[in-house]
């Protein structure tokens, strides 16, 4: 059986079918426009986008009429269809595969693989402090692992690396605004904390309260406009003593 002839008017009227389209869902509802399918003799249907949230893969259809000799289409019906694999299950992706920064919640807990990369055994860790001598710290780990204590599990060099590309490249490295604006690094701040170990020599923690990086990881070449150095010219001046007291109360008042 021979395809229906698209009807060049019915076709052509893609605004009327928009607007019967937005009558129904609303502007924001109706995405682009698709195509346009003959149904019958002078019978179309036009697609657009469905913007609407759930309803991903699928698109609106509003089927125009003409009738014979007549010179404009009508509207037949305004409907919301799925589009081919809108009802099919997406690809299944795994847990691990799918967990993203920050995405550990109050109450979730996240297992660490025994062979996490990003981890070494606590008796073999190598983030040594900045001054501290090889020698005495290799007998200090000796004698913790003798007596069961410390951390089982430590940052290993890669999980150090790691982390500290993250935080150079994010909110507490040298290039967000407002590290761009400030008066000067975190590294001359009074505020600056800085963090012990390896992670120490590039990184600290913000102690300004009215910082928005208070209690927060920042970089060495982090800044903000609440630089310690940045010191008011004039201390508030001390309100003098009322002259009339209207505060306290007179015991005898009451006697």
């Amino acid at each position: 059986m021979a395809s229906p002839k698209l009807d060049a008017v019915t076709a052509a009227a893609v605004d009327l079918a928009r607007e019967a389209a937005v009558e129904q869902a609303g502007a924001d509802a109706v995405g682009e426009h698709q195509a346009a399918v003959a149904e019958a003799e002078r019978i179309v249907t036009h697609y657009f986008d469905a913007q609407l949230p759930g309803y991903a893969g699928w698109h609106w259809a509003v089927t125009l009429v003409r009738a014979s000799r007549a010179k404009e289409p009508t509207v037949n019906e305004v409907v919301l269809l799925p589009q081919s694999g809108a009802l099919l299950a997406p690809d299944w992706i795994p847990w691990e595969d799918r967990i993203g920064p920050g995405d550990i919640g109050a109450g979730m807990l996240m297992a660490t693989p025994d062979n996490d990369p990003r981890l070494e055994p606590g008796f073999a860790a190598t983030d040594l402090p900045v001054d501290a001598d090889p020698a005495e710290w290799v007998q200090l780990r000796s004698t913790v692992a003798e007596l069961g204590l410390g951390r089982e599990r430590v940052l290993s060099r890669e999980g150090r690396d790691l982390a500290a590309e993250r935080w150079l490249a994010g909110p507490p490295g040298p290039d967000d605004e407002a590290s761009r604006q400030a008066p000067a690094n975190c590294a001359t701040c009074a505020y600056f904390v800085p963090l012990r170990g390896s992670l120490g020599t590039l990184f600290g923690a913000c102690a300004n309260e009215y910082s928005p990086s208070d209690g927060r990881v920042v970089s060495l070449d982090h800044g903000c406009g609440g630089h310690s150095d940045v010191v008011a010219a004039e201390r508030p001046r001390e309100l003098p003593a009322p002259v009339f007291d209207t505060i306290s109360i007179d015991d005898g008042l009451f006697d």
